[in-house]
């Protein structure tokens, strides 16, 4: 089976965050089993170098990605998907039978390093998202695709 990581610079989801993250990885630990890896930010403020905390956060997901693993970075600069074509991709990994792990990245953003290792961008959108929310929706966004994948009426579009 299949099994899915989330990789995010960031530690400590607020109370409700981490109660709405842990609702839909229940409902899928049967389609699609969801671990969450948490990363300690870089260290940013006066006298430090964000560019440097930028780069040891990259450095520090590199180490966490599955060996063999589809890498999706979250980048605000990827390829927007509907929920239907989000559907389309989960099926398109289920047949090609990696594991997955969707890489979200510190206050700047990704490491070049990681964009170039991913081997694909995602945007959810224009907006601007507390990283913390972003480990929301896309657990809420990975949960609507495998329903529409199993035809269960959770979607409604």
């Amino acid at each position: 089976m299949m099994r899915a990581r989330i990789i995010a610079v960031g530690e400590r989801m607020p109370g409700w965050v981490a109660e709405g993250f842990a609702e839909y990885r229940k409902r899928l630990a049967h389609e699609l089993p969801l671990e969450l890896v948490e990363l300690k930010p870089g260290a940013r403020g006066k006298g430090r170098d964000d560019a440097r905390a930028m780069q040891e956060e990259g450095a520090a997901i590199l180490a966490a990605l599955p060996r063999d693993g589809h890498a999706v970075a979250l980048d605000g600069r990827g390829k927007p998907w509907s929920s239907e074509e989000l559907a389309e991709q989960l099926r398109r990994w289920r047949m090609a039978g990696r594991d997955l792990a969707f890489l979200i990245g510190g206050p700047d953003g990704h490491a070049p390093e990681v964009l170039a290792r991913a081997d694909q961008r995602w945007s959810l959108g224009p907006l601007t998202l507390p990283h913390m929310l972003v480990r929301l929706v896309l657990a809420e966004q990975l949960y609507r695709a495998a329903t529409i994948v199993a035809g269960h009426p959770y979607h409604r579009a």
